[in-house]
């Protein structure tokens, strides 16, 4: 059975063949950084980005001014690539027993963020809005990251400036399944990457806690 992978990204979304693992680490192996931050900020902001990554800070806005230095040591540090690492190695365990388990007459897929998720952003996270006139650019950036053999890369059109992440990503996966495909597996960087319907069988949040996408 041919197997399908579908990237999606708050703007652009990637269809890949074949059964060859896509979800990198984000990140090559750093070496420790120091946040130079006290003690009692290093703990308020640890507690800080955990209520982000479970989703209890609910939309937020900026990173809380005491906790700019020990977000960027993370970021670079060796904790977010371990973080990233552990997610995706659950991730593609899932994969390995959900594509071998087959889904009947659909074509078994995974959707996949692409910005923090297979690409990070880390140094110019400000630049967002990948669109059609991105193409090129994101096509580059995947290939030199080492992804290949997608199928067909979806990318935001005009119709669909001013939508919520949310909407936009929720449209393109009921898309898809009405193509056909049986999304298994959902991984992003923003819950509002996984939320919405129609759901995968299973999502998978990477750590993002640098911005908020609703």
């Amino acid at each position: 059975m041919r197997h399908i992978l579908l990237v999606l990204a708050a703007a652009a979304a990637v269809v890949v063949a074949g059964a060859e693992p896509v979800l990198r680490q984000v990140t090559d192996f750093p070496t420790a950084v120091s946040s130079g931050v006290s003690d009692a900020d290093a703990l308020f902001c640890d507690s800080w980005r955990l209520s982000v990554e479970t989703a209890n800070a609910g939309p937020w806005r900026t990173v809380p001014a005491r906790c700019g230095a020990s977000v960027r040591a993370y970021m670079e540090g060796e904790r977010y690539a371990s973080d990233s690492a552990v997610a995706a190695a659950e991730s593609l365990a899932f994969a390995a027993q959900a594509f071998a388990s087959g889904v009947g007459g659909a074509m078994p897929a995974w959707v996949f963020d692409v910005d923090e998720t297979l690409l990070s952003n880390a140094p110019y996270y400000a630049v967002s809005g990948w669109g059609e006139l991105q193409r090129n650019a994101t096509e580059e950036n995947l290939l030199f990251a080492g992804y290949h053999s997608w199928e067909k890369l979806i990318l935001r059109q005009i119709s669909d400036i001013g939508k919520t992440a949310v909407q936009y990503k929720s449209e393109r996966r009921a898309a898809m399944e009405a193509e056909g495909f049986k999304i298994l597996g959902n991984s992003g960087d923003q819950w509002s990457d996984l939320i919405g319907l129609p759901m995968a069988t299973r999502s998978f949040k990477l750590p993002n806690p640098m911005y908020f996408i609703s």
